[in-house]
């Protein structure tokens, strides 16, 4: 049983980038589909497809990205940031950037779950979920 279900997704689509893989499934949930959407939005991810199972959970296929001449993957480094022993709550001026701006920080606020600099646009803090790099 998985305690900490945004740290296996993270570590779900690291281990898949190790292993040079095109595509990985993960678990599906509210929460992951929304983190899914913004890495599309902001480049880090090929494709996505949200698959319904008849039977059982439902799936997330996530297509990776690579560069075309080096083969290195878009996403250099995912970091969980907040975890169930140790939960990291910032207000709007608190929010940590990812090096410096270059990277994102996905935070779970009350407006739903947002980048850091749309949680600064909206003027809201919350909880900081991960920094994508």
């Amino acid at each position: 049983m998985v305690t900490d279900s945004i740290a296996d997704y993270l570590t779900r689509i690291r281990n898949a980038q190790m292993a040079n893989h095109k595509v990985v499934e993960i678990p599906s949930s509210k929460l992951k589909k929304r983190i899914t959407e913004i890495l599309y939005d902001q480049g880090y991810i090929l494709k996505y497809k949200f698959e319904d199972v008849d039977r059982g959970q439902a799936v997330i296929k996530v297509a990776l990205k690579y560069d075309g001449r080096t083969k290195t993957p878009a996403i250099r480094k995912l970091i969980r940031v907040s975890r169930p022993g140790l939960r990291q709550y910032k207000g709007v001026t608190e929010i940590p950037r990812a090096i410096n701006g270059l990277g994102i920080t996905i935070l779970s606020t009350s407006k739903g779950v947002m980048t850091d600099k749309d949680a600064v646009k909206n003027n809201v803090g919350g909880e900081v979920l991960c920094q994508v790099y």
